[in-house]
Parts: structure tokens; sequence; C-alpha cells
């Protein structure tokens, strides 16, 4: 009796301290998080390091992580501090009235048939007079929240230069001993070695497919979609593209939420050119980018359906923040291998059950079926 209660009791004690030590990491989980992730996408390049550097973990490591700083942390960094700075004009231009959305409004509605008011009011959408007081609001609402966003963020420089100390610390450790700490995960985990093995696998597949890939394609129409909004003179063309970019994680509409409707507002008040290029722009360029680049960098193979990542992508942000982005479709990938992995077994199952049932050999060279009740 007292070898089950202590294996029971140590098996206790293992899910407190499991518990204990996930709580004591809470208040730095985005930088652990974002650790890890950045090692799974950089540990291809690792490998490298190692080969080329004779084996040398720690000169390998540090090289690596300072790859990561020039490549990752530093422009987005100077992208944060720009957007901030560029979202809290806007803002202070919409509250001072020098920047008037619903001009740009009436605009589009006296270029409008006087029919579309109606329709609009049999639809229950209001006149356009209500949809330029809505989208006036909504704009304030939108640059007054991105501005008290950035006020936090002065608020909290010290936390966010300890998080990013915490994220950089941890990833040349995960750099030097992941390969072994990976292995030793791997054999922790109570499950069988075809399970870790798929589950794992997918794991790391999606990880590194969702923040290579999407954040590629995302950051390359965000970029081409500021670019085309620069060249136009539209305001706060950084905002914009940012906001692209952030939307182009979305499938189906993605950019075209920010792009499309000032297309058709210059379409509508006799800018045709620049509604033209635009659309050629948003089309063609920004459109296309996502069926080249994203089967180039992600894969068929690992790509999840449209409508999953979808849902998986605002669901995960609605949770988890930022973070959601990648935590969403991870779960969701994780989600599908593991009942495609049930799915399988219970076939495998089934298979050997009918192959138990088959037919009985009652004579040499003979075989007779079984009688089933009707």
């Amino acid at each position: 009796m007292e070898k089950p209660i202590e294996k029971r009791a140590f098996e206790l004690l293992l899910v407190v301290v499991s518990v204990a030590f996930i709580w004591i990491l809470l208040p730095f989980f985005s930088a652990i998080f974002w650790g890890v992730i950045l090692a799974l996408v950089f540990m291809p390049l690792q490998r490298r390091l190692l080969s080329l550097y004779g084996g040398r973990r720690n000169l390998a490591a540090m090289t690596n992580v300072l790859i990561c700083v020039f490549i990752v942390i530093i422009p987005v960094t100077l992208i944060a501090g720009s957007l901030v700075q560029e979202g809290t004009s806007v803002y202070q231009r919409i509250r001072s009235g020098d920047l008037d959305i619903g001009a740009y409004v009436e605009q589009a509605r006296q270029a409008l048939p006087p029919s579309v008011d109606g329709w609009l009011e049999s639809t229950g959408m209001g006149d356009l007079s209500q949809l330029r007081d809505r989208v006036s609001e909504g704009a304030a609402q939108g640059s007054q929240m991105l501005a008290s966003r950035a006020l936090s963020i002065g608020q909290n420089t010290l936390q966010f230069f300890i998080s990013l100390g915490i994220m950089l610390y941890l990833l040349f450790f995960l750099f030097r001993d992941g390969v072994p700490l990976g292995r030793r995960i791997r054999q922790a985990i109570p499950l069988s070695a075809r399970y870790k093995y798929q589950l794992l696998n997918k794991f790391i597949t999606v990880t590194r497919a969702t923040v290579k890939g999407n954040i590629i394609v995302a950051a390359t129409q965000g970029a081409i979609g500021g670019l085309a909004f620069w060249g136009l003179g539209i305001e706060a063309p950084l905002l914009w593209g940012v906001i692209m970019a952030f939307l182009s994680l979305l499938p189906a509409i993605g950019a075209a939420l920010v792009w499309a409707p000032v297309a058709i507002y210059y379409l509508l008040t006799g800018n045709t050119l620049d509604g033209v290029i635009l659309t050629f722009v948003g089309v063609v360029v920004i459109g296309l980018a996502d069926n080249f680049l994203r089967p180039l960098l992600v894969g068929k193979d690992t790509k999840l359906p449209d409508y999953v990542v979808l849902i998986s992508t605002l669901g995960g942000m609605a949770l988890f923040g930022i973070n959601g982005f990648v935590i969403g479709p991870l779960i969701a990938a994780l989600f599908i291998a593991a009942w495609d992995l049930f799915s399988h077994e219970k076939e495998e199952d089934e298979a050997g059950a009918i192959t138990e049932l088959s037919p009985i050999s009652t004579e040499p060279g003979k075989t007779q079926p079984l009688k089933t009740q009707p």
C-alpha cells in the first residue's frame, strides 16, 4: 500500500510545484513566450553557426542573439516608436478639428446619387449623414485608444526594458542549451513516442510557419500599402501601413479594410487616377503578394484552412492580446493534430477488430462466413 500512496503523493507534488512555477512566471509571460518563439524560428540558424564556429555553443548563441536584435528587435522598436508618435499626432489633429474625417465622408456622400440615402435607410443603416457621424466618432475613439496606449507605453518603459532583458537572456540559453532541453522535455511528456513526435512536430512546424510566413507576408503587404499611401500623399502613411500589416494576418478580408474605402473615396470624388492606382496596388500587388509569398515561406502542407486561421486568430487575440495571433492558430493546429491521431487510432482499432472477425476456416482451403443476427 505504501508504493501507490507514495506515487500519488509525488504526482500531487509534481502538479502543485508545476502550477506554482507557472504562476511565478506569469508576470513575464510575453517575454518568455517570444523568447521561445524566436528560439524556434532561429534554431536552424543556430545549427549553421555551430557548424561554422566548430561547435562553440556560447559564441554561436551570442551571435544568434545579436542577429535577432538587429533583424527583429531594433526594427520593431523603431517602427513602434514612430507609430506611437504618428498615432498621437493624428489624435491631436482630430481632437483640434484640423483633421475632419466626417468632411471626407461628406464629400463622398455628395458624389453619390440621392437614391443611395434611401437604400441605406431601407437596410437599417441610416442615411449617409449618420454614417459620417459614426465614422468620425469611430476615428476619434480609435485614435484616442492609440494615444492612451502610447501614454501607457511611456509610463511602463522600465517594465518594457526588464521584459526585453529577460527575453534576450532566455533566448541566449535556449540557443545554447535548446537541443538537450528539448530532449529532456520530450522524455518527460507522459505520452507514447508516436504521439510526442506528431504533436511536437506539429507545434514546431506551425509556430515557425505562423511567425516566419505570416509575419513576413503581413509586413510586406503593410509596407506596400504604406508606401502607396505615402506616394499618394495620404495622412499618416506609417500608421495605415501598420494597420494594414496587422489586418493582413486575417485571411479573406485583410488589408482591403483600409485601402478599399480610400480607393472608393478617390473614385467617388473625381480623383480617378489616384483611385485606379490605389486599386491596382491593393488588388494586384498587395493581394497577389499573399499568393506568392505564403506558399514559399509557409508551404502548402502546413497551412490551416483559411476559416480556421481567421477564427482562431481573432479568438486568440481576444483572449491573449497581440500574442494571440500566434497562440490562436497554434492551439487550432494542435487541436486538429490531436483529433487526427485519435481518429487514426480508432480506425486502426476498428481494422484490427474486423481482422479478428474475418471468415473462420472449417476445412483446409475453405472458409465459412460468420453468421450475423438480423
